[in-house]
């Protein structure tokens, strides 16, 4: 039955204008990112990692969380629409497959995505003449980030099934972005589902997530896309039924 919910979401985002939004982000900030290191190649002296750090500081803490906000609320945007949630409720699958199978598609969006910025990267720094090989630690950056980006995909899953309408969740995306920088900032960034993006993904540059880290972080990541999966399953079998 979750194999099933997974192939009807991949059919609902087949042709959904969510694409637009998929690629153009993640451009944009690959080309905010090159030309603000252009702009300062005298101060960034890192080469491929200062240019990591100038892509990532935009995506990770504002353009990601938005595309990750845009396709968790277009998968339950169907279900709000007139008379589908009662339907949706009278279905032979279990809310656990319900919720699972819009996380599971949302993990594969969010690898999606990660893939496109790595390749970004990579073209931005060829274009920008970069000397000398990509940091090795690109693949652990891009994987790091993915696990930080379910997180998100479960929280913001969690508030587009609640929350009718399709712009108050992809709103709560950009203001989690903006609250994920500050907690980063502060050294909480463990805390907040919406830092992990910038800690797995090294957005500074200096090493927000240390060794030290790692396990932690991997357990935050655990919780906050577990609890939210819970908590959705739980509202589905009480709240809807």
């Amino acid at each position: 039955m979750l194999f099933t919910v997974v192939k009807i979401e991949i059919l609902k985002l087949r042709r959904a204008p969510v694409w637009i939004a998929f690629f153009t982000l993640p451009l944009l900030a690959a080309v905010m990112g090159t030309f603000n290191y252009l702009q300062n190649i005298s101060i960034l002296t890192k080469e491929w990692y200062s240019l990591w750090t100038q892509h990532t500081i935009f995506s990770s803490f504002f353009f990601l969380p938005s595309i990750i906000g845009v396709l968790c609320a277009y998968q339950w945007r169907l279900e709000h629409r007139e008379n589908n949630w009662n339907s949706l409720m009278t279905l032979p699958v279990s809310a656990q497959s319900i919720f699972t199978g819009k996380l599971i598609v949302s993990a594969g969006l969010v690898l999606l995505t990660q893939t496109l910025t790595g390749v970004l990267f990579i073209a931005c720094g060829k274009y920008a003449g970069l000397p000398g090989t990509v940091p090795s630690d690109l693949p652990r950056w891009l994987l790091l980030g993915a696990c930080a980006g379910l997180s998100i995909a479960s929280v913001q899953l969690a508030f587009s099934m609640i929350v009718k309408s399709f712009a108050i969740p992809v709103g709560i995306a950009l203001m989690g972005g903006i609250l994920g920088l500050v907690m980063a900032s502060s050294g909480w960034g463990l805390f907040c589902p919406y830092s992990l993006l910038a800690l797995g993904m090294n957005a500074n540059g200096s090493g927000y997530l240390t060794a030290g880290d790692t396990l932690p972080f991997f357990v935050s990541c655990a919780v906050f896309t577990l609890l939210p999966t819970l908590f959705a399953v739980w509202w589905l079998k009480k709240k809807d039924v």
